[in-house]
């Protein structure tokens, strides 16, 4: 009875790597686009870095730091939302998910497995342009808590898991449109969540909007940490905050996710071409 009860948690996790490895040799599959993608991150970062550089040199490193974090953190947030949400897409693509969706696997164990790689893909493309960044800039990161703002890095990624889920229903209920439609999500996040700017700039009728962002939180925290050398005893309200943002997010995203997927199926939608 022991062995029943230790042997499905254990498989349950083995279909989740099996997920995560799955979607790395995607990812060697097609090496040639993740050096595109990386080195167009490497650059927006730059370009953006620069635009500091336009300061006063007084103010310059501070606005240069500000500029890169918003470009780091949001280049990571993105890519974990791209691969949450385009997951159903690239099923697509591959002629894979009619196979997926029809497989004895849980579907809170394929997601995961989804979200686990984006988080680990994120940072690891994010750790590269960070190197190249902190080279480029000469950053001043003397007084800068990188423990905090990893941190922060983990816990903001739960909220973007829930996003990502709930962005992942537009591909599935629509074929041809479906996986555009997820950047107007991802547009109204970038547009009022403080990137490159702080939100007060907004006009008020869109401030508000801000604070429902979890992107703004995990900002906020990261430039205290990086900046200013915040550490847990200053961040821990707001990272409880991000963090219940999360726990609300990512069951809803998945109860969202899994109703829609029922109406596919009812409807036909769940196939290879649209």
């Amino acid at each position: 009875m022991r062995t029943s009860l230790n042997v499905r948690p254990i498989a349950e996790v083995r279909t989740m790597y099996a997920f995560v490895e799955r979607n790395f040799r995607l990812a060697k599959r097609y090496l040639s686009w993740e050096v595109v993608h990386i080195f167009y991150s490497l650059i927006n970062a730059m370009t953006i870095g620069l635009i500091g550089y336009a300061t006063p040199s007084s103010q310059r490193a501070e606005t240069t730091l500000y500029l890169v974090i918003g470009a780091l953190l949001w280049g990571y947030l993105s890519i974990l939302f791209d691969e949450v949400a385009n997951s159903i897409s690239y099923e697509r693509w591959e002629g894979t998910i009619e196979y997926t969706f029809m497989a004895p696997i849980r579907r809170l164990t394929h997601l995961l497995g989804t979200c686990l790689y984006g988080a680990t893909y994120g940072m690891i493309r994010t750790l590269i342009v960070l190197v190249a960044i902190a080279w480029f800039f000469r950053l001043p990161l003397s007084h800068a808590n990188l423990w905090s703002a990893i941190l922060v890095l983990i816990v903001s990624s739960l909220s973007f898991m829930g996003l990502g889920l709930i962005a992942a229903v537009l591909p599935l209920l629509s074929t041809e449109r479906g996986a555009q439609a997820t950047h107007i999500i991802q547009g109204v996040i970038l547009l009022i969540s403080g990137i490159y700017y702080p939100v007060t700039i907004l006009p008020h009728w869109v401030q508000w909007m801000s604070w429902l962002s979890p992107a703004t939180y995990a900002l906020n925290m990261s430039r205290e940490a990086l900046l200013h050398g915040a550490g847990l005893d200053q961040l821990w309200l707001p990272l409880v905050e991000l963090a219940l943002i999360g726990v609300i997010l990512v069951p809803i995203g998945l109860a969202i996710f899994v109703a829609a997927e029922r109406y596919a199926m009812r409807t036909g939608r769940l196939k290879r071409n649209g």
